[in-house]
């Protein structure tokens, strides 16, 4: 049903207009003199102006991806463009998802059309090369009244693809090792002590493997950085094949090691909370939602050991030939915005932010702080949030897992 409201709702886009407002003398995007390069698009508390902003969001990602922007971003976008409408369409989950907004622009291009119907899109990371190879996206954070806060690495590279100034995070995911510490008394401080803490303790570690979820892909991929040393290859490239002749070894270290395999990203936090393992893998925003929804002991902790664990941004893109490209503009910025960061992908989602935290911070509630900066630190996502590998390694590594 969702997939078919998607082509429909695409066929069927309205022109967007910008009214009052926006003042006769706006730059267009692209033009150095763009008000976006200079100010704000946050939220204001001013009284709504007398402005109509439609346009159309494509997004990949599970259903909490379209019930963000629906719920929560387009309320706050109201109390500045008041007649705003946006239309939503979720394009389901995982690269999946990318894959098929990929699909919706070729098509759109190929067909000669010079005015594309999906205006701002969200996606993963897998899909960039694509998209840029294709010329499908335009570069528009030169233009971005919050290009000065772009500054995560996997905003210029992402697996191995140069995507500086066609993308802002819209967020950053995390997976960190979750413990009861009623049992664990001394988190692991590197993956050393993780290895050595699953000998000592028998199957009372679990992570969901390789293809039931990708907690359980960025810890066999952590381990794969941290034995291997090539963290750096591996992540920005370039390809070099003989690298991976270190693979089978460490893929049967690995897979030697005495755990319990969940059943996903849900599966191991439920055998956590049901006390059949005492630590695993798990991706931060999930844990904090479990614990909000009293599915998890609030009592439970997380450790980034070192080096780090692999965390994955979402990003936001604006089409080459998006239709309401101005107004696609205000929205991208709207979105990244420190305000929009702070209320809503930190204290409403629990991720963390896609610009630079130092600016986000400030804006963020004490209960959001006290919440996802508790256990894993800005420090921490600094020193220690990795990057998934490049796409040549990326496919080998899962295959090499499942060989050995």
């Amino acid at each position: 049903m969702r997939k078919k409201w998607f082509n429909v709702l695409l066929v069927g886009t309205s022109v967007a207009t910008l009214l009052a407002g926006c003042g006769t003398n706006e730059a267009k995007p692209g033009s150095s003199t763009s008000p976006a390069a200079s100010s704000s698009s946050a939220p204001s508390d001013k009284p709504a102006k007398a402005v109509k902003m439609t346009l159309n969001l494509a997004t990949a990602g599970d259903t909490n991806m379209t019930e963000l922007q629906e719920k929560y971003v387009i309320p706050e976008l109201k109390k500045t463009y008041a007649d705003a409408q946006v239309n939503v369409v979720g394009t389901g989950p995982g690269d999946a998802g990318s894959q098929k907004i990929f699909e919706k622009l070729k098509a759109q291009k190929d067909a000669g059309k010079q005015e594309w119907d999906i205006d701002v899109a969200i996606v993963h990371q897998s899909m960039m090369k694509s998209l840029i190879e294709n010329d499908l996206v335009e570069k528009w954070v030169p233009n971005s009244a919050n290009k000065g806060a772009v500054v995560s690495g996997d905003s210029k590279n992402s697996l191995g693809t140069n995507v500086e100034g066609y993308v802002i995070p819209l967020y950053h995911s995390q997976v960190a090792l979750a413990y009861n510490p009623d049992k664990v008394k001394e988190a692991p401080k590197n993956f050393d002590d993780v290895e050595k803490w699953i000998k000592a303790n028998p199957k009372r570690f679990g992570y969901n493997g390789i293809k039931n979820g990708m907690s359980g892909v960025a810890f066999a991929t952590a381990y794969t950085y941290a034995k291997s040393g090539d963290y750096k290859t591996l992540t920005e490239g370039p390809y070099n094949a003989d690298l991976e002749k270190k693979w089978p070894d460490i893929m049967k270290q690995l897979k030697s090691l005495p755990v319990v395999y969940t059943n996903g990203n849900n599966g191991t936090l439920d055998m956590l909370n049901r006390g059949e393992i005492d630590m695993g893998p798990v991706w931060v925003d999930m844990f904090y939602q479990w614990i909000s929804d009293g599915r998890l002991n609030p009592n439970f902790q997380l450790k980034v050991a070192d080096p780090g664990l692999p965390g994955q941004p979402l990003y936001v893109v604006i089409p080459k030939n998006a239709k309401n490209k101005e107004a696609a503009l205000k929205y991208a910025d709207f979105l990244t915005s420190p305000e929009i960061q702070a209320k809503v992908i930190v204290d409403k989602f629990s991720w963390y932010p896609g610009i630079n935290a130092e600016l986000v911070l400030p804006k963020v509630s004490e209960e959001g702080k006290q919440k996802l900066f508790k256990y894993v630190t800005a420090e921490d996502l600094n020193k220690r949030g990795q990057s998934l590998p490049i796409n040549e390694y990326f496919g080998n590594l899962q295959a090499a897992y499942e060989k050995n």
